[in-house]
């Protein structure tokens, strides 16, 4: 069973203008919660005992709601950036507690359906370096796309790949299983999964494995697409 669990809460959600300027973007409510709350009790429900939380933007509030976590039945650990560091190069600093074993990466500003352990039995399963959840989406140009074979095992990854490109409709849904070799791949400083981890692991012929989703992410990095997730989610 995965214990930890990284939650990326960094991001400062420029695009939702106002909606940002008093409140992270993790802590914007969709219904009766808000991402962070969701992400957190799946993560206890999981079975993670231990939730790594890196922060920037309006940072004291995002420590002010998790605490010491102990009000979701987990341990928090909190990292600071004074400039971001990108998806990966946010678990640099949490790199001597994920060396111990297999643990979770959460995009923190989504609404993601994700059972975790169903997600982390396949990972423990398969051994990979990487399982990325993925999800069906139309329109994959403005997402990571995923190109997997019969085993799942992914073949290629792209991220915002160009119309031309687009020879599969599943993306990356911002949630992995990892072992921790991952942490080999990342280097000091920025760096993002997308556009960086990922591709270089396949050039050098890691594998890395596809776990498909039933249900779609849900954005909320517009008002618009903020509203369409309080309809739905």
């Amino acid at each position: 069973m995965i214990r930890n669990a990284v939650i990326l809460a960094a991001g400062v959600g420029s695009r939702l203008g106002a909606l940002t300027q008093e409140l992270p973007k993790p802590l914007i409510p969709v219904g009766t919660r808000s991402p962070l709350q969701r992400h957190l009790e799946n993560c206890a429900a999981a079975g993670v005992t231990d939730v790594f939380i890196n922060t920037h933007h309006l940072a004291e509030k995002i420590r002010a709601f998790v605490g010491d976590g102990s009000s979701f039945g987990m341990r928090a650990h909190f990292s600071y950036e004074p400039e971001l560091l990108g998806t990966s190069g946010a678990l640099w600093p949490f790199r001597a507690s994920l060396e111990a074993g297999d643990f979770f990466v959460i995009y923190g500003d989504n609404l993601i359906e994700c059972d975790l352990k169903k997600l982390g039995e396949d990972h423990e399963r398969s051994k990979p370096v990487v399982t990325i959840a993925v999800h069906w989406r139309e329109d994959v140009s403005t997402s990571g796309m995923v190109v997997a074979n019969a085993e799942r095992e992914i073949i290629q990854f792209i991220e915002k790949p160009p119309r031309e490109e687009h020879v599969s409709h599943f993306v990356n849904a911002g949630i992995y299983a990892a072992s921790p070799s991952i942490l080999n791949a990342i280097p000091p400083g920025a760096s993002d999964f997308g556009k960086d981890i990922f591709p270089a692991l396949l050039r050098g012929q890691a594998t890395l494995m596809s776990h498909t989703l039933s249900s779609s992410v849900l954005p909320i990095d517009t008002p618009e697409l903020l509203e369409i997730a309080r309809r739905q989610g």
